[in-house]
């Protein structure tokens, strides 16, 4: 039984106090979860700095966000690509010398169901380079920052964990023998959550000042197929969505919690309870074991630090 501690209503941003004095980073916040998750740190006080692919998008984000809030709303933007460890490195070196506290890091960004095999330019299959290498090269590079500001780190996860091959494929990480869109994306998923725990493990037994909380947004409105899925898959969603998704701003709420809630619990993982875990009040959610699949996990870790060339020890 999984405990529920926020009642039959779930949480909500009514939970909220003053977020004044508190810096928040989201990946992919120009549209979609990460656009409303900013949306309503900025409402309550927070400071937002947007790491985006596409400066035109965020800019008009912000422009969106100073028209709706107030120009003095404290929301900006560095430029980053997920899909190419230079840019992520880039971006972090922009932060460190932009922003002297991060009280949390949200991995929000994601592709999804890439039709055909696309490779980054690292040489990773697209789904597990942006959604996992990417990010761990990001968490790595700023978690001393985030440990100095006694700061949480966020993963959006996906019920997609548990479907495809439920495994990392580590026979053949890039699918080159029989690509599928939505095993690769599965595993990309799988990789980001199996990461996050182990964070949350060696952050643990090293004591260090670091919450690490796993969260998914549900059957949620984005936009995340548009750019990357089939043609078959784009209408199918787009037919589907109307029927069992809630809005974007419903999907972002769970990466808020876990940015600014007190008291959540370790090894769990927390998104809309009803449904299938698609909609639906946001509370702890049954997590299946792969994902705590610890010496997966371990040599996940390992691979991640050789493919993006990080030794790292939180």
């Amino acid at each position: 039984m999984t405990d529920r501690r926020f009642g039959p209503k779930g949480w909500t941003p009514e939970h909220l106090g003053s977020l004044a004095g508190k810096t928040y980073l989201v990946t992919g916040a120009n549209a979609g979860a990460g656009f409303e998750a900013t949306r309503v740190f900025l409402s309550k006080g927070g400071r937002v700095m947007m790491l985006n692919r596409n400066a035109d998008k965020s800019n008009t984000a912000i422009a969106t966000l100073k028209q709706e809030l107030g120009s003095d709303v404290d929301v900006a933007f560095v430029h980053m690509d997920l899909a190419a460890l230079s840019s992520v490195r880039e971006a972090a070196a922009e932060v460190l010398d932009k922003v002297p506290r991060i009280d949390a890091l949200i991995c929000n960004a994601a592709i999804a169901q890439v039709a055909s095999q696309q490779m980054t330019v690292d040489g990773f299959e697209s789904q597990l380079g942006v959604n996992h290498f990417g990010h761990f090269l990001l968490c790595g590079l700023l978690f001393e920052r985030v440990e100095e500001s006694r700061g949480r780190i966020v993963v959006v996860g996906s019920n997609a964990y548990k479907m495809g091959r439920k495994r990392i494929q580590f026979e053949d990480l890039d699918f080159d023998e029989k690509y599928s869109a939505w095993n690769a994306y599965a595993q990309s998923k799988l990789a980001q959550m199996m990461f996050a725990y182990e964070l949350q493990r060696r952050v643990h037994a090293a004591h260090k000042n670091v919450e690490v909380q796993v969260c998914h947004p549900g059957a949620s409105r984005t936009n995340l197929l548009m750019d990357t899925a089939s043609t078959f898959n784009k209408i199918v969603w787009s037919m589907l969505s109307r029927l069992i998704a809630q809005s974007a701003e419903k999907g972002a709420w769970p990466e808020v919690m876990c940015a600014t809630e007190e008291g959540l619990q370790r090894e769990t993982y927390y998104g809309p309870t009803k449904r299938a875990q698609t909609v639906g009040p946001i509370d702890a959610c049954p997590l299946e074991e792969v994902a705590l699949n610890r010496e997966a996990a371990a040599k996940l870790w390992a691979l991640s630090e050789q493919k993006t060339s990080l030794s790292w020890s939180p």
